[in-house]
């Protein structure tokens, strides 16, 4: 594995531990805009990967980044992608952010903090395949 590649992996778990310590001192707009980064440096971990010779696409669109990487997720992580590039956008520009704190709260969090895992565990997955 490069060294780039092993760069995107460190970064994205460094990412899923700060989107721990903000899940637990309750900084939920922050859980989910840090999932949302994590998976999209995994992706481009799979990207330098598979392209060693490219940088990545600085480009935050999650479904965009697998297709380039030559992934397809599973219909159930599919949707998660989906939402969470939906959702992510809203954290990053707030218009309102009474009504997002009310949107993502320690429920909402948990559960993008489990589903983030899960994509994580896939897409290390699709790493391992790709050597």
């Amino acid at each position: 594995m490069n060294n780039v590649t092993k760069n995107w992996i460190a970064s994205s778990n460094y990412d899923m531990q700060t989107a721990k310590a903000m899940f637990e001192t309750g900084r939920y707009l922050y859980v989910v805009f840090i999932c949302h980064l994590a998976m999209e440096k995994m992706l481009k971990a799979l990207l330098s990967q598979k392209y060693p010779q490219d940088i990545p696409p600085k480009i935050h669109n999650l479904l965009t980044l697998a297709q380039k990487a030559g992934i397809k997720p599973p219909d159930n992580l599919k949707d998660f992608f989906l939402r969470i590039d939906n959702v992510s956008v809203v954290t990053r520009y707030p218009e309102d952010m009474r009504a997002l704190a009310k949107d993502f709260n320690k429920e909402s969090a948990k559960l993008i903090l489990s589903e983030t895992r899960k994509i994580l565990k896939w897409l290390k997955q699709n790493l391992k395949l790709e050597k």
